[in-house]
């Protein structure tokens, strides 16, 4: 009886391969600057006075609605952006890179100016606001508005991250599809989004975070009308002026929210 030949195992990346050591002295200033000031947060609450701070009435109301509107803009995230980020990836046509410059443009502006921006259009003495008025219907400082300006500065986030993905994914196999005989709409099903998953989950968490720390755009909108427009963040920035405790709390269980959402995220595509 022959031997079976041995089975080749795949050889394991190098470690540090194409790193060079001097790297990790700015990596390592790069993370304490970031975590250092999380850190401190940390020390600066009374833990077991933690719970009475987060479970007053007003900032449950505020971290409920955060969710709320935060998960209704990244559905309106994914619904719009989408088709976004595959136009600017598939087609190509004149003055392309400057309409990808101003989808992006929420990315730079001050979140104030994108809330100016949304309520010059949106607002009773808008753009729309007459048209809106004569259909029975007010946007501005209303829960709506929040969603609203969530998904303004949000978008750009899942935009870029599905455009990338789609870019570096080529056409390859779309092209195979289509020579085929496979629909255009049957392409981007069943080949197109399949293969761009992992940057459309990205985008959708990236846009997720962006929309539960809203704060500018949210606040000059939408207003803080507790229940109806105070977002979390809103509610961290009233409580610093009376209660800065409760302020370190709230801001406590914001990073904690966030940092689940982006770390199960992350472990679920291997990243962490």
């Amino acid at each position: 009886m022959r031997p079976s030949p041995a089975v080749r195992r795949p050889t394991p990346a190098v470690s540090g391969l194409g790193r060079p050591s001097w790297l990790l002295v700015p990596a390592a200033l790069g993370m304490l600057f970031i975590l250092l000031p999380v850190c401190a947060m940390l020390t600066r609450i009374s833990w077991p006075d933690l719970p009475a701070l987060v479970g007053s009435p007003s900032s449950v109301a505020a971290l409920l609605l955060s969710l709320r509107t935060s998960l209704a803009s990244t559905a309106l995230c994914v619904l719009l952006g989408t088709p976004m980020a595959v136009v600017l990836a598939r087609t190509s046509f004149r003055g392309q890179g400057v309409l990808r410059s101003l989808v992006l443009l929420p990315l730079v502006l001050p979140p104030v100016v994108s809330g100016i921006a949304l309520l010059y259009t949106f607002g009773r003495r808008g753009l729309l606001g007459h048209t809106l008025d004569v259909l029975g219907m007010q946007v501005a400082f209303t829960t709506t508005a929040v969603v609203m300006a969530q998904t303004f500065v949000a978008l750009p986030f899942l935009v870029v991250s599905l455009e990338g993905a789609l870019r570096t994914g080529g056409q390859r196999y779309e092209e195979v599809a289509a020579s085929l005989g496979a629909r255009p709409s049957t392409v981007f099903r069943r080949v197109t989004l399949p293969l761009v998953l992992p940057g459309l989950v990205s985008g959708a968490v990236l846009s997720f975070a962006r929309s539960l720390g809203e704060f500018g755009a949210t606040i000059t909108f939408a207003g803080s009308l507790q229940g109806v427009t105070r977002t979390l963040p809103l509610e961290i920035y009233l409580q610093r002026e009376t209660d800065p405790q409760a302020a370190v709390a709230l801001s406590i269980l914001l990073v904690a929210v966030a940092t689940l959402v982006i770390g199960t995220t992350g472990r679920r595509r291997g990243l962490l």
